[in-house]
C-alpha cells in the first residue's frame, strides 16, 4: 500500500514539472516578442524625429467654422441644385419647415417663389409630359404650389375608399378592386373612391383596366364615415340629403355632383343629388360617340376642370365628351359587381388628334 502512494506521488509531480516547465518557455517567447516590438517602437520614433528635423513637411492649415451659413452670398443655382438631391416632396416640405433660407421667398434673387419651389418646379418640368404641362393650374402661391404639383405626380392613383360589402382588394393592391356580389340591381353594385386624389384645377387623365361591365367615373369629395351607410350609392336618393349636407365651396356652382360610364351600353348617367324620379338620376344615353366596352379593354378618362368636361377614351381612341358643365372638386370612382374589376392608373395625356 505504501508503494501506491508513492508511485502516485510521483506521477503527480512528474506533472507539475511538465507545466511549469511549459509556461516558462511561453513566456520566454513572450519576452522575446515583446523585446522586437520595443525595437521596432524605437526605430520608428527615430525616423518620425529625423522626418521633423527637416522642415519640409507640410503644415494643415486651421479652419475655423462659422456657427452660421449667409446663404444670400451662395450662387443660387448652386444652393437649387445641391437641394434637388433630396428628391421627395416630403423631403423637400422638411427642409423648407425646418430652414426659412429655403422655405421663404427669396427677395434677393429673380425667383417669385422660395428655394424649395424652385426645386419642386424643376422637378416636375422633368417628370412631366408637355401635354401635363400644358393642363397644370396658374401657379397661385398658397393655394396651388408646386411642391403640391410634384406630390400630385408622385402618388400612385389608388382606391383607398371601398363602399359597400361586395367589394374587396387582393394581395394588398389597392390600385385594383373585385366586385364579389352577384345581381342586376344597383343596391348590390359596390363602390371604390380615389378619395386621396382630389382634382379641383387643371386637367386630369386617368386610365381604368376592366374586366366585365363596371361603371367608371367622377364624384365629390365626402369624408369617410358617408361611405359607411348602408346601401351607398352616389346615385341612391335616399342619401341625396346627407350627400348635399357635405357641401363646400369647394363643389363650385355645377349641379354636376356625380358622373358616370356606362361599359355595357355606353350611356352615361350624372346627379345633383336631388329629386326622387329615377332616383334622382339623368342618363343620357345617346351622347355622341357612344361605345360600349368589355373585359380587356382599357378605359381612358380626361376631366378638364378649365373647361368643365369630362372625356372618355377607349384604347386610346377618343369617343367623346360625356358631360360638360362640371366645376369644383371631384374624385375618380368605379362601381363593380360580381366578377368584375377595375384597375386604376396615372395614363400619359392622350394626343389631341386622338
Amino acid at each position: 500500500m505504501a508503494d501506491d502512494g508513492n508511485s502516485t506521488k510521483r506521477l503527480k509531480t512528474s506533472e507539475d514539472d511538465r507545466i511549469i516547465a511549459e509556461l516558462r518557455r511561453r513566456n520566454a517567447e513572450l519576452e522575446s516578442e515583446n523585446k522586437s516590438l520595443r525595437s521596432d517602437v524605437a526605430r520608428l520614433s527615430s525616423e518620425n524625429a529625423q522626418l521633423s528635423g527637416r522642415g519640409n513637411h507640410e503644415v494643415l492649415p486651421v479652419v475655423i467654422v462659422p456657427s452660421t451659413v449667409d446663404l444670400s452670398r451662395i450662387d443660387t443655382s448652386i444652393v437649387t441644385q445641391i437641394t434637388s438631391f433630396l428628391g421627395t416632396s416630403r423631403e423637400l416640405l422638411s427642409l423648407a419647415l425646418t430652414c426659412k433660407s429655403f422655405g421663404w421667398r427669396q427677395t434677393t434673387s429673380n425667383l417669385n417663389w422660395s428655394l424649395v419651389e424652385e426645386v419642386a418646379r424643376r422637378e416636375v418640368c422633368s417628370i412631366a409630359t408637355n401635354a401635363e404641362m400644358s393642363s397644370l393650374p396658374r401657379y397661385v402661391s398658397g393655394t396651388t404650389t408646386w411642391l403640391s404639383i410634384l406630390h400630385r405626380f408622385e402618388q400612385p392613383l389608388v382606391f383607398d375608399v371601398l363602399a359597400g360589402v361586395g367589394i374587396e382588394h387582393r394581395n394588398g393592391d389597392e390600385s385594383r378592386v373585385y366586385g364579389t356580389t352577384s345581381g342586376t340591381d344597383d343596391d348590390v353594385s359596390s363602390s371604390a373612391v380615389s378619395s386621396s386624389y382630389i382634382m379641383t384645377t387643371g386637367s386630369h387623365f386617368a386610365e381604368f383596366e376592366i374586366t366585365g361591365t363596371p361603371f367608371i367615373g367622377v364624384a365629390r369629395p365626402m369624408p369617410k364615415l358617408i361611405f359607411d351607410r348602408e346601401g351607398f350609392n352616389f346615385f341612391n336618393s335616399d342619401h341625396f340629403d346627407t350627400f348635399l349636407a357635405e357641401r363646400t365651396d369647394e363643389w363650385g356652382d355645377s349641379n354636376v355632383h356625380a358622373c358616370q360610364y356606362y361599359c355595357q351600353s355606353g350611356g352615361t348617367i350624372w346627379t345633383g343629388f336631388e329629386g326622387e324620379d329615377y332616383r334622382g338620376y339623368h342618363w343620357d344615353s345617346y351622347w355622341e360617340g357612344k361605345e360600349s366596352c368589355r373585359t380587356g379593354d382599357t378605359i381612358g378618362m380626361l376631366l378638364n376642370s378649365c373647361e368643365g368636361t369630362l372625356t372618355v377614351y377607349k384604347n386610346n381612341r377618343c369617343l367623346g365628351v360625356i358631360k360638360d358643365g362640371l366645376s369644383g372638386s371631384y374624385c375618380w370612382y368605379v362601381r363593380v359587381m360580381e366578377d368584375q374589376s377595375v384597375a386604376i392608373k396615372r395614363g400619359a395625356f392622350p394626343n389631341a388628334e386622338n
